[in-house]
């Protein structure tokens, strides 16, 4: 197992590629953190699949945007397994709205979850691995958005900009302490999010138009990345986003 004996935190875990990441975490042998925010049943379902096959996990309530709860996020996972060894920012919010309507209450909602979140944990994250002295690694689930505009989604697209430089620029200052920072971009993904599409088929017909291999991306296939970065195969691997799209960003606006 890839994991084995690592202690992973894996942010908005409770439903989509972040249930799949924690999920696949554990069978690799890692113990996981399942942070989640709203009603204290809603990782029940995560941590029921963890329990079955054998993984150990701890599911904590915290808003990502807020500092506080961060720290107690991170605290939380070092007393219940000892250290933290992994951290996954996948919690994330848009709205689509057009540029010229967008409220900034909207656009501070989405960049507070969206850019602010990765930054407050990766940082207490940071803190926490260069205590430890033997590295560490932090992966950000960004989008194919950081690369690829998309109108009526302004606020979405910006945080996920954002956070290409983020990760770009902690990579090099985290290097010298063996923490390595990277984003994985995934494109149209079969998950809540976006279920605006998934339940208007035309719109869905144009959006597989733009996909050369014609089909939704199974959260299972980002987890799979996410298993791969996480682990000590990736140890030279740092500041960059490997794009998960099905060719998406090859051909989008080709046809």
């Amino acid at each position: 197992m890839r994991l084995q004996n690592k202690v992973a935190i894996v942010t908005g875990a409770a439903t989509g590629i972040g249930k799949a990441i924690a999920i696949c975490f554990a069978r690799e042998g890692a113990k996981v953190v399942i942070d989640f925010v709203g009603k204290p049943d809603s990782p029940a379902g995560v941590e029921k699949e963890i329990a079955d096959s054998g993984g150990q996990c701890l599911a904590v309530a915290a808003d990502v945007s807020k500092p506080d709860q961060v720290a107690r996020l991170i605290d939380s996972a070092v007393k219940a397994f000892g250290r933290l060894d992994i951290v996954v920012n996948n919690a994330g919010v848009e709205k689509k709205i057009a540029f010229v309507h967008y409220p900034l209450d909207e656009l501070q909602k989405i960049l507070a979850v969206n850019l602010i979140g990765p930054f407050l944990v990766s940082q207490a994250a940071a803190r926490q691995m260069i205590r430890q002295g033997q590295g560490g690694r932090i992966i950000n689930i960004s989008s194919v958005h950081e690369d690829l505009p998309m109108p009526g989604n302004a606020a979405y697209c910006a945080s996920k900009g954002g956070l290409r430089m983020l990760a770009r620029t902690i990579a090099v200052e985290l290097a010298k302490s063996d923490i390595t920072v990277n984003n994985i971009g995934p494109g149209a993904v079969f998950t809540p999010i976006d279920a605006d599409v998934e339940g208007k088929p035309g719109m869905e017909k144009a959006l597989m138009g733009e996909i050369p291999l014609n089909r939704w991306g199974k959260p299972e296939e980002i987890a799979g990345l996410a298993v791969y970065l996480a682990s000590d195969e990736a140890g030279y691997i740092t500041g960059s986003t490997y794009f998960i799209d099905g060719g998406m960003l090859r051909q989008s606006g080709g046809y």
